[in-house]
């Protein structure tokens, strides 16, 4: 086995990641509650009773909403960089001390066969981050929450086997819908999140002959629709010669486990 992960949910509601090697199992994210992410494992045959460790981007309720449960529930530790945990800690109730873990943003760390990479977004949290995971040469990157895409992250990210990537909001629907104008200037802005086109145009720079599918994540349910996301990032690819397979995430519905070969 190389790498295997399931988006277990992926949007403004709730985040939720899993991803495992033949020794190392981990989640990223529990932005959910504890029952809803027991359904998450349960509905693609896997077991939270193996975790390893969680992994943790952001304090964004929609990343942490059951993280101290998850923990507590099956005596995990977590893993967030000091400026996550100084933001996170107060919502998390009791948890010892042998389950906070520190890791810092733009490191690496090793996970028995697994080795994580995580890097700096620019996003309106504490000190948010994301990750690369790599074993035997495959590599898969898990990159939402993010203003804009610098060349840094893409130079980082560059020729993973497969990317878990934002497509967050169509910048008409979203311009034209019903959130305050401030609330708009937030999403459009450097530290907000990524559009379609712009999601497209960022996997043109980090799509190589190694990349066999990319997941659509972080959708926003008021400003875009599955259906556009897919269309337009494909316009964008196709327009620069890339054909590539797009799949679907969902914050209610775990993507099948999906092993890279």
């Amino acid at each position: 086995m190389t790498l295997r992960f399931s988006v277990l949910a992926s949007g403004s509601t709730g985040n939720a990641f899993y991803i495992e090697s033949n020794k190392t199992r981990l989640l990223i994210d529990a932005g959910l509650s504890g029952k809803q992410i027991d359904r998450l494992f349960h509905e693609v045959d896997l077991d939270p009773n193996q975790l390893d460790g969680i992994l943790v981007t952001h304090e964004h309720s929609d990343h942490i909403k059951g993280l101290g449960i998850v923990a507590r529930k099956y005596n995990l530790p977590i893993y967030a960089n000091e400026k996550t945990w100084n933001a996170m800690e107060h919502q998390l109730g009791k948890l010892t001390t042998d389950q906070k873990f520190h890791f810092a943003a733009n490191s690496v760390k090793t996970f028995a066969d697994m080795d994580v990479e995580s890097f700096s977004v620019s996003h309106d949290a504490a000190d948010p981050m994301f990750f690369t995971f790599r074993h035997n040469d495959k590599k898969v990157a898990l990159v939402t929450d993010l203003g804009y895409v610098s060349e840094r992250i893409k130079d980082t990210i560059k020729g993973a086997d497969a990317y878990v990537f934002e497509s967050n909001h169509d910048v008409s629907m979203l311009q034209m819908g019903s959130y305050p104008w401030s609330v708009k200037q937030r999403i459009l802005g450097d530290s907000g999140h990524v559009s379609n086109e712009d999601c497209g145009l960022a996997l043109c720079d980090v799509i190589d002959h190694n990349t066999k599918r990319v997941y659509l994540a972080h959708l926003s349910k008021d400003n875009n629709m599955k259906d556009l996301a897919r269309m337009s990032v494909d316009q964008v690819l196709r327009e620069r010669g890339i054909e590539m397979n797009l799949f679907d995430t969902d914050p209610n519905f775990p993507t099948p486990v999906y092993e890279v070969i």
